[in-house]
């Protein structure tokens, strides 16, 4: 048998998956839109995890790691051996990919990260929790709004040879100088662009503050597919941006390296049957204190596999143990 490791990144738009083998090349990828059901696109995950599998019965899976915001209940669900978080799992891969790599750039559909590499190693970073903009969830309403889809959004945006000044420091001001600009008569591909600019620098000034940004700079994440925000990217920074090749799914790219590197003995993994099981998650508020946590538990075929969210380790339970 050959052992192969895999990679899950839960996030709030989208839940990646890929294996690799023990080589860290990559044998399966897929990146699929949670659609607000993440526990759902996890099992879809796994249908096409195991489709590939039925084609290769010689791989067998040694080792898996979670990442992202749902990666601590969903690895439950999973039977995860390592959980990790963005930063470290985003920035394995971009190191193993490119190991000259100074700057990562990260933007996904909730939140944005800068990540500062010296030598191989992290050596700062931040992340913009707080405000939308430039976030992949804003860009997608956006493009609703101008009745355009995203990947025209990013076409439109690289027509502009003038773009226009959007102010891009928030969401609320960005979008009501947008429809301003639509009023007085600018043309749609220099608004698009404009924005991209805005939201760019707004990112540069505000997350990468007092951060030393120096190339290479890799873009990932799913706003990295955006050809109008690389380009505005490219115009702030003065310097090429590099688009990695799975810039898509480099968390969980970056994650199934973390759970080959780990040297698991057994997996925990619970299977691909897992994605016909019937699964459904429910929270409760606990009332043990004044934190009132509110509590997320999942349930397998009847079958209480874990919990979590909770300030204290009160609740806390994982495949049928408490830790």
């Amino acid at each position: 048998m050959s052992k192969v490791y895999l990679g899950v990144d839960v996030g709030s738009i989208s839940i990646n998956f890929v294996l690799i083998d023990a080589h860290s090349a990559v044998l399966f990828q897929s990146y699929i839109r949670g659609s607000g059901d993440p526990v759902q696109a996890v099992q879809q995950g796994l249908g096409g995890l195991s489709v590939f599998m039925d084609r290769f019965p010689d791989y067998e899976i040694a080792g898996v790691c979670t990442t992202g915001s749902g990666r601590e209940l969903l690895g439950v669900l999973l039977g995860a051996d390592l959980v990790k978080n963005e930063i470290s799992a985003h920035a394995r891969a971009a190191i193993h990919l490119y190991p000259d790599v100074h700057t990562i750039i990260e933007i996904g559909g909730q939140d944005s990260k800068v990540t500062v590499v010296r030598d191989g190693v992290v050596v700062d970073f931040a992340m913009n929790l707080v405000c939308a903009a430039g976030t992949g969830s804003f860009l997608d309403s956006q493009a609703r709004r101008l009745n355009i889809s995203i990947e025209e959004f990013g076409r439109i945006a690289m027509l502009s040879q003038t773009p226009t000044s959007i102010a891009g420091r928030c969401t609320v001001f960005a979008e009501s100088d947008m429809i301003h600009k639509q009023q007085i008569g600018f043309p749609q591909k220099d608004i698009i662009m404009g924005l991209c600019l805005a939201l760019v620098r707004n990112f540069v000034g505000n997350v990468c503050r007092g951060k030393e940004l120096l190339p290479p700079f890799l873009f990932q994440g799913g706003v990295s597919a955006n050809p109008g925000i690389r380009k505005a990217f490219e115009t702030v920074l003065g310097h090429p941006v590099i688009i990695p090749e799975y810039h898509m799914v480099m968390g969980a790219y970056g994650a199934a390296i973390l759970a080959l590197r780990e040297g698991v003995k057994q997996t925990r993994f619970r299977g691909c049957a897992v994605s016909r099981h019937d699964v459904h998650s429910a929270g409760f508020i606990c009332q043990g204190c004044s934190n009132q946590c509110e509590i997320i538990e999942i349930r397998g075929n009847g079958e209480l596999i874990g919990r979590s969210s909770g300030r204290c380790d009160k609740w806390n339970y994982h495949s049928g143990s408490r830790v």
